[in-house]
């Protein structure tokens, strides 16, 4: 009985004594998988902060003559209707679409970017007077000095996000104009970013402010239809390629 007694004891011991190794190798396992997921986990936020910073920081240049005017005059289009229609998150996916495609802007960047352009359009909408439309300007120049760190062309980004709010302002407040105010409005914006005489494309302006006409004529008659937005569409399009035409001579000569 003795000798039993002691021997279960050893044994007892013996299997405490095991499973505390075990345990103490499984607790040892656990930390060292956790170590292996936290490096991987810091890697992983490194790489990500890398990426971010790469993209909202690293210098680029694009070229800003070379964009595809039928795909500004669709997605100009598709920016109308959004804007009319008060799809706010519509018009900026519409408006980052833009920037990386014809601004070549990585990412983050262009939605960015794309926040401050539809900002400041929303901003206007809610308007009703020169005081209250000025509330946009602040948004079109961080807008436009965002595309000016990579343009190269050095346009004047104060000067370049008056007209662009100027010519807003003279569609909105139309009734108040002569015919004709509103096709030059559009051609001065174009020749302050390109550098080019305003003469040259007072044809760019003049169909761009057609499109808006119809819009516009349209909207005041009871709505606008498919057949109206295509119409809209093609004249987009006739005013992108003009211009394209003419600042591509332009930078050639």
């Amino acid at each position: 009985m003795f000798y039993s007694a002691i021997a279960i004891t050893i044994q007892h011991r013996r299997a405490v004594w095991n499973n505390a190794a075990k345990s103490l190798m499984s607790n040892r396992t656990r930390r060292h998988k956790l170590k292996i997921l936290l490096r991987i986990i810091a890697v992983v936020l490194v790489l990500l902060i890398a990426g971010v910073l790469f993209d909202l920081y690293y210098p680029r240049t694009s070229k800003l003559r070379e964009f595809d005017p039928d795909e500004v005059a669709r997605l100009e289009t598709a920016m109308w209707r959004s804007y009319y229609d008060k799809e706010h998150l519509k018009l900026f996916n519409q408006l980052s679409e833009l920037m990386r495609t014809q601004y070549h802007m990585p990412p983050l960047r262009s939605n960015e970017v794309a926040y401050y352009g539809a900002n400041a359009a929303f901003v206007f909408k809610q308007g009703k007077e020169r005081q209250d439309y000025e509330k946009a300007l602040p948004d079109l120049k961080k807008f436009y000095g965002e595309i000016r760190k990579i343009s190269d062309i050095p346009f004047d980004v104060d000067r370049v996000s008056q007209l662009e709010l100027e010519w807003w302002i003279i569609h909105r407040q139309r009734s108040q104009h002569k015919p004709g105010d509103l096709d030059r409005a559009l051609a001065e914006l174009q020749a302050e970013i390109y550098r080019v005489p305003v003469e040259q494309l007072l044809e760019h302006g003049r169909l761009r402010a057609e499109a808006m006409t119809i819009r516009d004529t349209k909207a005041e008659q009871g709505g606008v239809t498919e057949a109206d937005w295509a119409k809209i569409d093609q004249l987009l399009r006739q005013s992108w390629r003009s211009l394209a035409q003419a600042v591509t001579s332009s930078s050639s000569s």
